[in-house]
């Protein structure tokens, strides 16, 4: 089964399911984030024509091209339908942000063979593993740019 990272390492395009005309709700700047990192997004929202500059659709079944995630701003009792139609497209996963919680929903992706997250947010997940599309970043430290006194040249370490 693949991790959540492995899953948005191997994502091209993200079909976004509730997504938000609101620019103060995560289901705005999360896809828009990720938009602005790379990922193509699509939105599915029945009440707009546009959002992140792309046409928006009103169900997942009206996508016309391949979707590799599923990701769910809806509350919980609709991600067992979204799971149904994500299979039904050949989508590669479904993802349920932060709070959205399904047990339903993950027995019905399994039993697709969907890759599945619940209950976690996609952009923190991306920011964790300092990802954009295509994978992670090559490795930094994590002071980015400031290197630990004993690997400048010319500098003894005091090792105590």
């Amino acid at each position: 089964m693949r991790t959540a990272r492995q899953i948005l390492a191997e994502a091209h395009t993200i079909a976004v399911v509730g997504a938000s005309r609101d620019p103060q709700k995560p289901a705005h700047w999360v896809p828009k984030m990720l938009q602005e990192q790379g990922w193509r997004i699509i939105p599915v929202n029945p009440y707009a024509d546009r959002l992140f500059g792309e046409h928006a659709y009103a169900r997942l079944a009206d996508i016309p091209e391949h979707v590799d995630v599923v990701e769910v701003f809806r509350p919980s009792g609709d991600a067992p339908e979204i799971v149904r139609e994500a299979a039904a497209i050949g989508a590669g996963a479904v993802w349920l942000q932060l709070g959205v919680i399904s047990e339903e929903a993950g027995r019905l992706a399994r039993s697709a063979g969907l890759g599945y997250v619940e209950d976690t947010c996609m952009g923190m997940e991306r920011t964790l593993a300092d990802m954009v599309h295509g994978g992670i970043r090559p490795g930094s430290t994590v002071y980015h740019g400031i290197e630990p006194e004993a690997e400048r040249p010319g500098v003894l370490a005091d090792h105590g």
